[in-house]
């Protein structure tokens, strides 16, 4: 089972000042150190977090692979296109939501991984939120050992 790790919610903590950190490629290449199969970026119509020269940099810097997650707006589309991720996935918005709804933390990922159809899990709340505390390489590899022990030691 493969594990990308989103990291919007490092460029949330850096607009909410408009600054310049924490730098969403920085954690992107700490957790491709942290065992990371992929790193997952969602830009937003509304630019609330991931911004468009943050997908730029990460499409060069990534060395995993790059999923990118994007509104249906002309110009989100022809950036994706411009770009080719090795992923583009479609993702509703609505306005309104403060995040992409629900989510997997280390408490709940294991009933999800134990599941053998299941072959990628994209995971970011929980995994940012747990790096504040101990780091993002150590953060994605306790998220890939959950994964591997509800798999029986294999992921």
């Amino acid at each position: 089972m493969r594990l990308y790790i989103n990291i919007d919610h490092v460029a949330t903590v850096r607009q909410a000042r408009r600054t310049d950190e924490p730098d969403p490629v920085l954690a992107a290449l700490a957790a491709e150190r942290g065992g990371a199969d992929g790193i997952t970026a969602h830009l937003r119509e509304d630019r609330r977090h991931i911004q468009d020269d943050d997908v730029r940099q990460l499409a060069a810097a990534v060395t995993t692979v790059l999923n990118l997650e994007l509104a249906t707006s002309s110009d989100i589309v022809a950036l994706a296109c411009d770009l080719r991720p090795f992923q583009a996935t479609i993702v509703p918005e609505r306005r309104e939501e403060v995040t992409t709804e629900g989510g997997l933390d280390y408490r709940n990922v294991g009933g999800v991984a134990a599941l053998t159809e299941m072959t990628e899990l994209n995971i970011g709340h929980a995994i940012v939120a747990r790096a504040m505390l101990v780091g993002m390489e150590r953060a994605v590899r306790e998220m890939a050992d959950a994964m591997r022990a509800a798999r029986g030691g294999r992921v």
